[in-house]
């Protein structure tokens, strides 16, 4: 039993005769009536009554075109589907999050992404950096936005965009009355960070440029999320260090300031062998985005310097 079998039953029953079903689908007629022979001959039973109009069902004819409607039907939408996924207009993205999307770059995509690709729903998982390589590998994560240039073997990164370093302090501390705060000011301050991701990596940071400065920091770990750890800021338990994205969340009595001349780049990381087109339409929508973003940043930079000359 072949799949044109099917239609070739149901576009008989709906015209009510061989020749005019042969003539709606374009072929001969005595192959329509010649492969429903044989299809007849085939199950056993007789799908059609001839006469001298044309034909008519059988009872047995009859149920068999309920189910051969609901299998052409079935195997349409089977199509469509693949389709859909094949294009990556539908399906899943899995996507390892290390930084906030209360604003910046990863926020501005993931909702140009959805807003473009409706039928395709991004599954969110937070972790650090090596949870996320190590299921990037395994094809547990389509992509994963992480901080620096992590080592990732096997696996493809692209440097998207870059973020200011914050520090999150008391909104009465005497470093908030200034716009700007240097390394040389956190020298001998008190900081803490939480026990999970991105605490130890905000620990390796403070340790690594404060050594430059010839100071140990004391860094006090604390059992908590990024919400709570900032509401201990707020209570003078110490300061500590964001990315510029979660600037855009208001924690009472928490005020932000930029740490002069800190950068921190983002890239993302995802596997060369996975095939999942809706994870190479989010790679090719946040490529665009990053271009357009770097341009716009050259221009802005040209016209301050511009501006300064005059």
């Amino acid at each position: 039993m072949e799949l044109r079998h099917l239609r070739y039953v149901v576009a008989a029953a709906e015209c009510g005769s061989f020749r005019r079903a042969a003539k709606a689908l374009d072929i001969q007629e005595s192959a329509i009536s010649r492969r429903i022979r044989d299809l007849e001959d085939e199950i056993g039973a007789a799908l059609f009554i001839r006469h001298y109009g044309g034909v008519r069902l059988t009872h047995a004819g009859e149920r068999f075109l309920v189910r051969a409607r609901r299998a052409l039907s079935q195997i349409g939408h089977a199509a469509i589907d693949a389709g859909s996924c094949g294009r990556g207009e539908a399906g899943v993205v899995r996507i390892g999050i290390f930084s906030s999307l209360a604003s910046g770059f990863l926020s501005d995509l993931l909702r140009t992404y959805v807003g473009a690709n409706p039928g395709v729903r991004p599954d969110l998982i937070e972790g650090g950096p090596g949870d996320h390589i190590i299921s990037i590998q395994r094809h547990h994560l389509d992509i994963a936005f992480l901080t620096g240039q992590p080592i990732a073997d096997e696996c493809d990164m692209a440097h998207l965009w870059n973020e200011r370093v914050y520090v999150a302090l008391p909104s009465d501390h005497e470093l908030a009355l200034g716009s700007e705060i240097s390394w040389a000011d956190l020298a001998d301050r008190q900081f803490i960070i939480s026990e999970t991701d991105p605490g130890p990596e905000i620990h390796d940071y403070l340790i690594k440029h404060l050594a430059d400065l010839g100071r140990h920091p004391s860094v006090e770990r604390h059992r908590v999320g990024r919400d709570n750890l900032m509401h201990l800021v707020a209570m003078g338990q110490g300061l500590t260090l964001t990315s510029e994205a979660t600037t855009a969340t208001c924690f009472p009595g928490v005020v932000f300031r930029p740490l002069s001349e800190e950068i921190l780049p983002f890239c993302a990381i995802w596997s060369p062998q996975n095939d999942n087109p809706a994870l190479r339409r989010l790679l090719s929508l946040a490529r665009t985005m990053s271009k357009r973003s770097k341009s716009s940043l050259v221009e802005a930079l040209a016209a301050t310097a511009a501006a300064s000359l005059m």
